[in-house]
């Protein structure tokens, strides 16, 4: 059994400052290698859309209380004259919500990417490194969609392995490169399906994700939960490790879709995230145009 120790990581290979991880491999080539691939102009969104839970508010009064957690919770304040002023309280990794997870969210042993101590970097409520800071500038890149299951899902409890990742490339028609945004489908939802036995990315897939140097991973499928003392592939390994960001609960069904009656699975992958920094994570809209 494989322990964070005997795995390959990418600590070091940008500085001991970095926090761009596996961003890193978005080259000014890798970002027009994306843009050439918006040819029709047809834009999908990968992200689920969220009604905020209505904590309270002016006038006249929400008809309910309800307590967090929730994706968003909401209060609206009425202010007297013809605008209105509500405030967002965001659970950042709720599992309904489309959000990425920044490099410095899970620490293995105490430590995160790119080889620091989480204590070091974990001061006064924020994140000094490995935070949302390495989002504010967006991610523009070529985007890949392998489709586990075509039509249909992977059976549940199916160990996503490197073989399935390359039979999807070939019914694709495409090659994962360097710098590439990987979305996965295995056409299951990680918040209505969280009570069945869901299929999960094993390591071994996930090393083949380090090989091929992909940028960023939205899927709709994820880890294994530990047990055993089994690396969690992603949030263990990937993110941490190899400074691999994370675009949890991603919303592939109509990317599917769309790819499938164009006959194209590669587009423009764009990211826009709320510019803020020092967060473990945040909500974003991933973007596929093609």
């Amino acid at each position: 059994m494989s322990t964070l120790d005997d795995l390959p990581t990418n600590w070091g290979r940008w500085g001991l400052d970095d926090e761009r991880g596996t961003l890193n491999f978005i080259t000014p080539e890798a970002r027009l290698r994306g843009v050439t691939e918006a040819r029709t102009g047809e834009t999908v969104s990968l992200a689920f859309p969220i009604t905020p839970v209505v904590l309270g508010g002016g006038r006249p009064g929400p008809p309910t209380m309800t307590p967090t957690p929730a994706a968003i919770s909401q209060v609206l304040a009425y202010t007297g004259s013809p605008a209105s002023v509500d405030i967002l309280t965001i659970n950042t990794h709720h599992a309904t919500m489309t959000h990425i997870d920044a490099l410095g969210h899970i620490a293995p042993n105490g430590m995160i990417y790119p080889g620091v101590a989480f204590a070091e970097v974990a001061m006064g409520g924020t994140l000094r490194q490995g935070s949302t800071t390495a989002f504010i500038d967006g991610i523009v890149t070529r985007g890949v969609l392998l489709d586990l299951a075509p039509g249909g899902r992977i059976d549940d409890g199916h160990e996503v392995t490197r073989e399935d990742l390359e039979n999807a490339e070939q019914r694709a028609g495409v090659r994962v490169e360097s710098g590439d945004a990987l979305v996965i489908r295995g056409g299951w939802n990680l918040a209505t399906d969280f009570s069945m036995t869901l299929p999960f990315l094993s390591l071994d897939a996930v090393l083949w994700m380090g090989e091929r140097e992909i940028s960023v991973l939205a899927s709709d499928i994820g880890d294994k939960p530990p047990m055993g003392g089994a690396v969690m592939a992603l949030h263990a390994f990937a993110l941490p490790r190899l400074g691999l960001p994370l675009i949890d609960n991603a919303n592939v069904t109509a990317l599917a879709e769309t790819a499938a009656n164009l006959s194209r699975y590669s587009f423009l992958f764009t990211v826009g995230a709320i510019p803020v920094r020092g967060a473990t994570g945040i909500p974003v809209n991933p973007l596929a145009v093609f």
